[in-house]
Protein backbone atom coordinates (compact mmCIF):
# COMPACT_ATOMS: atom_id res chain seq x y z
CA UNK A 1 0.00 0.00 0.00
CA UNK A 2 0.88 3.62 -0.57
CA UNK A 3 0.39 5.24 2.78
CA UNK A 4 1.14 8.82 3.61
CA UNK A 5 1.56 9.02 7.56
CA UNK A 6 1.25 12.71 9.50
CA UNK A 7 3.29 12.86 13.01
CA UNK A 8 1.20 14.83 15.16
CA UNK A 9 3.55 17.68 16.52
CA UNK A 10 2.66 16.60 20.47
CA UNK A 11 3.49 13.07 19.28
CA UNK A 12 7.38 14.13 18.38
CA UNK A 13 6.95 16.69 21.43
CA UNK A 14 4.58 15.95 24.11
CA UNK A 15 2.36 18.71 25.93
CA UNK A 16 4.66 20.02 28.86
CA UNK A 17 7.41 18.07 28.00
CA UNK A 18 11.39 20.44 27.78
CA UNK A 19 11.57 21.33 24.70
CA UNK A 20 15.64 20.29 24.42
CA UNK A 21 17.17 18.45 21.51
CA UNK A 22 17.45 15.12 23.58
CA UNK A 23 13.85 15.06 23.92
CA UNK A 24 13.37 15.22 20.65
CA UNK A 25 15.33 12.95 19.68
CA UNK A 26 14.02 10.81 22.12
CA UNK A 27 10.35 10.97 20.86
CA UNK A 28 11.71 11.12 17.31
CA UNK A 29 13.17 7.61 17.94
CA UNK A 30 9.63 6.36 19.05
CA UNK A 31 7.92 7.81 16.33
CA UNK A 32 10.69 6.12 13.66
CA UNK A 33 9.99 2.40 15.12
CA UNK A 34 6.39 2.32 14.54
CA UNK A 35 7.55 3.87 10.68
CA UNK A 36 10.33 1.57 10.38
CA UNK A 37 7.07 -1.30 10.79
CA UNK A 38 5.22 -0.33 8.35
CA UNK A 39 8.20 0.29 6.14
CA UNK A 40 9.51 -3.03 6.80
CA UNK A 41 5.99 -4.85 5.86
CA UNK A 42 6.99 -3.47 2.43
CA UNK A 43 4.57 -0.45 2.05
CA UNK A 44 5.14 2.69 0.19
CA UNK A 45 5.40 5.59 3.24
CA UNK A 46 5.67 9.23 2.79
CA UNK A 47 6.60 10.86 6.39
CA UNK A 48 4.59 14.47 6.75
CA UNK A 49 5.43 15.94 10.09
CA UNK A 50 3.75 18.52 12.56
CA UNK A 51 6.02 21.45 13.80
CA UNK A 52 4.05 23.40 15.81
CA UNK A 53 5.85 23.82 19.05
CA UNK A 54 9.65 23.69 17.06
CA UNK A 55 8.36 26.40 14.94
CA UNK A 56 7.34 28.39 17.85
CA UNK A 57 10.68 27.67 19.76
CA UNK A 58 12.68 28.50 17.06
CA UNK A 59 10.76 31.89 16.89
CA UNK A 60 11.13 32.79 20.14
CA UNK A 61 15.53 32.22 20.02
CA UNK A 62 15.20 34.65 17.16
CA UNK A 63 13.22 37.18 18.76
CA UNK A 64 16.15 37.35 21.32
CA UNK A 65 18.55 38.33 18.49
CA UNK A 66 18.92 41.86 16.82
CA UNK A 67 15.71 43.41 16.25
CA UNK A 68 16.42 43.94 12.77
CA UNK A 69 17.48 40.31 12.26
CA UNK A 70 13.92 38.60 12.65
CA UNK A 71 13.16 35.93 10.11
CA UNK A 72 9.37 35.63 8.86
CA UNK A 73 7.43 32.06 9.50
CA UNK A 74 8.10 30.67 6.16
CA UNK A 75 11.82 31.20 6.60
CA UNK A 76 11.30 29.54 10.39
CA UNK A 77 9.14 26.84 9.00
CA UNK A 78 11.65 26.10 6.28
CA UNK A 79 14.37 25.90 9.23
CA UNK A 80 12.19 23.25 11.83
CA UNK A 81 11.36 21.10 8.38
CA UNK A 82 14.96 20.58 8.32
CA UNK A 83 15.85 19.86 11.70
CA UNK A 84 12.79 17.32 11.90
CA UNK A 85 13.54 15.66 8.89
CA UNK A 86 17.25 15.10 9.78
CA UNK A 87 16.21 13.52 13.26
CA UNK A 88 13.32 11.20 11.45
CA UNK A 89 15.85 10.26 8.56
CA UNK A 90 18.49 9.31 10.63
CA UNK A 91 16.77 7.56 13.56
CA UNK A 92 15.20 5.48 10.64
CA UNK A 93 18.21 4.82 8.96
CA UNK A 94 19.58 3.81 12.40
CA UNK A 95 16.67 1.02 12.31
CA UNK A 96 16.53 -0.44 8.66
CA UNK A 97 20.71 0.14 7.96
CA UNK A 98 21.74 1.13 4.95
CA UNK A 99 20.07 -0.57 2.41
CA UNK A 100 17.02 2.14 2.80
CA UNK A 101 16.48 5.10 0.64
CA UNK A 102 16.11 7.82 2.20
CA UNK A 103 14.86 11.84 1.46
CA UNK A 104 13.95 14.67 3.29
CA UNK A 105 12.17 17.67 1.03
CA UNK A 106 12.16 20.88 1.45
CA UNK A 107 8.53 21.18 0.53
CA UNK A 108 6.68 24.48 -0.70
CA UNK A 109 2.99 24.91 -0.53
CA UNK A 110 1.02 27.77 -2.62
CA UNK A 111 -1.29 29.50 -0.35
CA UNK A 112 -3.68 32.59 -1.29
CA UNK A 113 -2.61 36.03 0.09
CA UNK A 114 -6.73 36.80 0.24
CA UNK A 115 -7.50 33.99 2.39
CA UNK A 116 -9.36 35.31 5.12
CA UNK A 117 -7.46 32.79 7.68
CA UNK A 118 -4.99 35.72 7.72
CA UNK A 119 -7.90 37.69 9.48
CA UNK A 120 -8.58 35.49 12.17
CA UNK A 121 -5.48 33.58 13.67
CA UNK A 122 -5.64 30.42 15.00
CA UNK A 123 -2.55 27.58 14.64
CA UNK A 124 -1.15 27.03 17.86
CA UNK A 125 2.81 27.11 17.84
CA UNK A 126 5.37 27.33 20.88
CA UNK A 127 5.62 26.43 24.27
CA UNK A 128 2.23 27.31 26.63
CA UNK A 129 2.02 29.80 29.09
CA UNK A 130 -0.30 31.23 32.22
CA UNK A 131 -2.39 34.08 30.95
CA UNK A 132 -0.49 36.49 32.74
CA UNK A 133 2.59 35.44 31.00
CA UNK A 134 0.42 35.29 27.56
CA UNK A 135 -0.64 38.67 28.03
CA UNK A 136 2.27 40.50 28.30
CA UNK A 137 3.77 38.33 25.87
CA UNK A 138 1.15 39.52 23.01
CA UNK A 139 1.82 43.52 24.27
CA UNK A 140 5.56 43.37 23.85
CA UNK A 141 5.83 41.47 20.78
CA UNK A 142 2.85 41.50 18.85
CA UNK A 143 1.20 38.36 18.94
CA UNK A 144 -2.21 37.25 18.89
CA UNK A 145 -2.52 34.34 21.79
CA UNK A 146 -5.64 32.33 22.63
CA UNK A 147 -6.57 29.64 25.68
CA UNK A 148 -5.03 26.02 24.91
CA UNK A 149 -6.85 23.88 27.31
CA UNK A 150 -6.15 25.08 30.66
CA UNK A 151 -2.78 27.42 29.62
CA UNK A 152 -2.17 29.77 26.65
CA UNK A 153 -0.31 29.63 23.49
CA UNK A 154 0.75 32.44 20.38
CA UNK A 155 -1.45 31.39 17.54
CA UNK A 156 -0.76 32.52 13.78
CA UNK A 157 -2.78 32.47 10.45
CA UNK A 158 -3.30 28.95 8.99
CA UNK A 159 -4.11 29.41 5.10
CA UNK A 160 -5.46 26.61 2.91
CA UNK A 161 -3.12 24.70 1.33
CA UNK A 162 -3.63 24.72 -2.91
CA UNK A 163 -1.08 23.89 -4.47
CA UNK A 164 2.07 21.24 -3.41
CA UNK A 165 5.34 22.73 -5.52
CA UNK A 166 7.17 19.90 -5.24
CA UNK A 167 4.82 17.04 -5.61
CA UNK A 168 6.50 16.08 -9.00
CA UNK A 169 9.68 15.46 -7.46
CA UNK A 170 8.05 13.80 -4.24
CA UNK A 171 6.03 11.33 -6.70
CA UNK A 172 9.20 10.51 -9.00
CA UNK A 173 11.06 9.75 -5.17
CA UNK A 174 7.92 7.66 -4.39
CA UNK A 175 7.88 5.36 -7.22
CA UNK A 176 11.94 4.96 -7.08
CA UNK A 177 11.40 3.38 -3.77
CA UNK A 178 12.29 6.20 -1.83
CA UNK A 179 10.96 6.91 2.06
CA UNK A 180 10.62 10.28 1.77
CA UNK A 181 10.00 13.45 3.94
CA UNK A 182 8.27 15.64 2.97
CA UNK A 183 5.79 18.68 3.67
CA UNK A 184 6.72 19.31 7.34
CA UNK A 185 5.02 21.69 9.20
CA UNK A 186 2.02 21.56 6.55
CA UNK A 187 4.67 22.94 4.22
CA UNK A 188 6.78 25.99 3.62
CA UNK A 189 3.85 29.24 2.79
CA UNK A 190 4.69 30.74 -0.17
CA UNK A 191 2.89 33.23 -2.79
CA UNK A 192 2.11 33.80 -6.29
CA UNK A 193 3.34 37.36 -7.17
CA UNK A 194 1.07 38.84 -10.19
CA UNK A 195 4.34 38.04 -12.30
CA UNK A 196 3.86 34.41 -11.18
CA UNK A 197 7.19 34.43 -8.87
CA UNK A 198 6.88 33.25 -5.63
CA UNK A 199 7.47 34.63 -1.76
CA UNK A 200 7.19 32.87 1.26
CA UNK A 201 4.24 34.53 3.83
CA UNK A 202 3.81 35.25 7.63
CA UNK A 203 1.91 31.69 8.13
CA UNK A 204 1.97 28.17 9.34
CA UNK A 205 -0.05 25.89 7.56
CA UNK A 206 -2.06 23.10 9.16
CA UNK A 207 0.01 20.06 8.53
CA UNK A 208 -3.27 17.41 8.25
CA UNK A 209 -4.41 19.81 5.54
CA UNK A 210 -1.70 19.31 3.52
CA UNK A 211 -0.72 15.66 4.00
CA UNK A 212 -4.60 15.30 2.61
CA UNK A 213 -3.90 17.21 -0.02
CA UNK A 214 -1.04 15.13 -0.54
CA UNK A 215 -2.25 12.08 -0.31
CA UNK A 216 -4.81 12.59 -2.51
CA UNK A 217 -2.56 13.61 -5.23
CA UNK A 218 -0.24 11.13 -4.76
CA UNK A 219 -3.13 8.42 -5.59
CA UNK A 220 -1.70 6.96 -1.62
CA UNK A 221 -3.90 3.99 -0.59
CA UNK A 222 -4.33 5.50 2.90
CA UNK A 223 -3.83 8.58 4.99
CA UNK A 224 -2.83 7.33 8.63
CA UNK A 225 -3.08 10.56 10.85
CA UNK A 226 -0.95 9.84 14.21
CA UNK A 227 -1.36 11.57 17.54
CA UNK A 228 -0.67 11.25 21.16
CA UNK A 229 -4.53 9.87 21.59
CA UNK A 230 -5.83 6.67 20.77
CA UNK A 231 -8.74 7.09 19.04
CA UNK A 232 -11.39 9.57 18.24
CA UNK A 233 -13.87 10.38 20.79
CA UNK A 234 -17.54 11.10 20.32
CA UNK A 235 -18.67 13.63 23.11
CA UNK A 236 -14.72 13.78 24.41
CA UNK A 237 -14.59 15.07 27.99
CA UNK A 238 -17.62 14.24 28.99
CA UNK A 239 -19.32 11.18 30.93
CA UNK A 240 -20.60 9.28 27.81
CA UNK A 241 -17.11 9.50 25.49
CA UNK A 242 -16.47 6.71 23.96
CA UNK A 243 -13.50 5.50 21.46
CA UNK A 244 -14.75 5.40 17.97
CA UNK A 245 -13.74 2.56 16.06
CA UNK A 246 -15.37 2.80 12.25
CA UNK A 247 -17.59 5.69 10.39
CA UNK A 248 -18.66 6.58 7.50
CA UNK A 249 -17.16 10.26 6.36
CA UNK A 250 -20.41 11.21 5.99
CA UNK A 251 -21.74 10.42 9.26
CA UNK A 252 -18.80 12.41 10.80
CA UNK A 253 -18.96 16.05 11.73
CA UNK A 254 -15.95 17.82 12.33
CA UNK A 255 -17.74 20.40 14.08
CA UNK A 256 -18.49 18.38 17.39
CA UNK A 257 -14.73 18.62 17.77
CA UNK A 258 -12.48 20.88 19.31
CA UNK A 259 -11.17 23.37 17.13
CA UNK A 260 -7.30 23.36 18.13
CA UNK A 261 -6.71 19.51 18.48
CA UNK A 262 -9.00 17.50 16.53
CA UNK A 263 -11.50 18.87 14.52
CA UNK A 264 -8.08 19.77 11.99
CA UNK A 265 -7.91 16.18 11.55
CA UNK A 266 -11.33 15.08 11.26
CA UNK A 267 -11.83 18.09 8.68
CA UNK A 268 -8.44 16.24 7.00
CA UNK A 269 -9.75 12.53 7.06
CA UNK A 270 -13.14 13.30 5.62
CA UNK A 271 -12.29 15.49 2.83
CA UNK A 272 -9.30 12.73 1.68
CA UNK A 273 -12.07 10.35 2.35
CA UNK A 274 -14.75 11.83 0.57
CA UNK A 275 -12.31 13.03 -2.35
CA UNK A 276 -10.66 9.75 -3.00
CA UNK A 277 -13.46 6.77 -1.81
CA UNK A 278 -10.60 5.35 0.01
CA UNK A 279 -9.75 5.29 4.09
CA UNK A 280 -8.29 7.10 6.32
CA UNK A 281 -7.53 6.42 10.14
CA UNK A 282 -6.82 8.58 13.07
CA UNK A 283 -4.85 7.03 16.05
CA UNK A 284 -1.66 6.82 18.39
CA UNK A 285 1.54 6.88 17.05
CA UNK A 286 2.38 3.28 19.04
CA UNK A 287 -0.47 1.86 16.75
CA UNK A 288 0.18 2.75 13.52
CA UNK A 289 -0.02 -1.09 12.42
CA UNK A 290 -2.75 -1.92 13.94
CA UNK A 291 -4.39 1.08 12.66
CA UNK A 292 -3.79 -0.20 9.03
CA UNK A 293 -6.00 -3.61 10.02
CA UNK A 294 -8.88 -1.60 11.41
CA UNK A 295 -7.47 -3.25 14.95
CA UNK A 296 -6.83 0.14 16.68
CA UNK A 297 -7.52 4.00 16.22
CA UNK A 298 -11.11 5.24 14.14
CA UNK A 299 -10.75 3.96 10.94
CA UNK A 300 -12.69 6.88 8.62
CA UNK A 301 -14.33 4.87 5.38
CA UNK A 302 -16.26 6.30 2.86
CA UNK A 303 -20.23 6.21 3.10
CA UNK A 304 -22.60 7.19 5.62
CA UNK A 305 -21.88 3.89 8.41
CA UNK A 306 -22.68 5.44 11.58
CA UNK A 307 -20.04 5.16 14.36
CA UNK A 308 -19.27 1.45 15.61
CA UNK A 309 -17.43 2.01 19.25
CA UNK A 310 -14.53 -0.06 20.64
CA UNK A 311 -14.76 -1.45 23.67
Amino acid sequence: MRLVVALGGNALLKRGEPMTAQTQRTNVARAAKSLAALIGADHQVVVTHGNGPQVGLIALQAAAGPKDGAYPLDILGAESEGMIGYLIEQELRNLLGEGISLATLLTQVRVDSADLAFQKPSKPIGPVYDEATARRLESERGWTVKRDGDMWRRVVASPEPLEILELKVIAMLVERGVVVVCAGGGGIPVIARPDGSLVGIEAVIDKDRASALLAQQLDADMLLLLTDVDAVYSDFGTTRSRPIARVGAEALSADEFAAGSMRPKIEAAVRFVSQTGKSASVGRLEDAVAMLAGKAGTLIEAGALEAQYRG
